[in-house]
């Protein structure tokens, strides 16, 4: 081969590299993960969800590749990063931020799949027709938040016989109002039975966590129960503090509440839910 063509050659192969990387690149499918907080929080959750993938054969870096996105607690950014990730061309998005995320996901695109983690009712919350056929291009796992409440109600009230008012935390912005009225529906007619009252206090964030356990402790309220968001588990350490430093014994869903220093919690395994997500 004369001198020029071996050149002209070298010159082919290295335009061709960007194109064959690529092509090498797509052969791998590409999730996209919508996350609530950062890489730093929740370890534990995104663990589970590469178990359950593995469970499947499928491993990281080396058959499948992951997108990941965080909302860094502001979940006003989902519907900007949901956008980055259908323009990224993803395979399939996993949407961790409950309902927020999940809606953020559905709107961006109604042609790639859509897995959210953990939901309380998809119905209420607008994402599925129906537990049975969910329609369209999303699924996923849902918790029962509602059918729930009722039993955390009553555990908190056998730890502490002689509560007489239980705070309801709630982030009044993190689910459609028909899911919110539900929730609060229930508590209200389990508190009835227990023979207890309910105060619902909202707080949209930890900017507002100070002025609502002032609220609570003004209501002398003798319990709380707290409403799990994917915000309000960013900030689970600081919820029980507040909790401790109030006298006030409380319940979440979450495990790892009780890990921070809450009294108890009553809920699904959010580990497990991610495993089966991976799935």
């Amino acid at each position: 081969m004369r001198r020029r063509d071996l050149l002209g050659s070298a010159i082919v192969g290295a335009a061709l590299a960007p194109v064959l990387a690529h092509a090498q690149q797509k052969a791998m499918p590409v999730i996209g993960y919508l996350g609530t907080g950062s890489p730093n929080a929740r370890v534990w959750i995104v663990d589970a969800f590469r178990q359950g993938l593995d469970e499947s054969g499928y491993v990281e870096g080396r058959n499948v590749a992951i997108e990941y996105r965080w909302a860094e607690g502001k979940t006003e950014r989902f519907p900007a990063l949901a956008a980055e990730l259908v323009a990224r061309r993803v395979d399939v998005i996993v949407a961790f931020g409950g309902t927020l995320s999940a809606q953020a996901a559905q709107r961006a695109t109604t042609s790639v799949p859509i897995v959210f983690q953990s939901v309380g009712d998809p119905v209420a919350e607008g994402l599925v027709a129906s537990l049975a056929r969910p329609g369209g291009n999303i699924t996923g796992l849902s918790f029962f938040a509602t059918e729930l409440i009722g039993k955390r109600l009553e555990l908190l009230k056998e730890a502490v016989p002689e509560t007489k008012l239980i705070a309801l935390l709630i982030k009044p912005d993190s689910m459609p109002d028909e899911a919110r009225q539900a929730r609060l529906q229930e508590a209200d007619a389990s508190a009835r039975r227990l023979g207890v009252g309910l105060r619902v206090v909202a707080a949209r964030g930890p900017e507002d966590f100070d002025r609502a356990f002032f609220e609570m402790s003004k209501a002398r309220a003798d319990a709380l129960m707290v409403f799990l968001t994917p915000v309000y588990s960013l900030a689970l350490q600081r919820i029980a503090e507040l909790a401790a430093n109030n006298r006030l014994p409380a319940i979440s869903e979450a495990r790892d509440f009780a890990h921070a220093g809450g009294l108890m919690t009553y809920g699904p395994n959010f580990s497990d839910m991610a495993r089966r997500t991976g799935v």
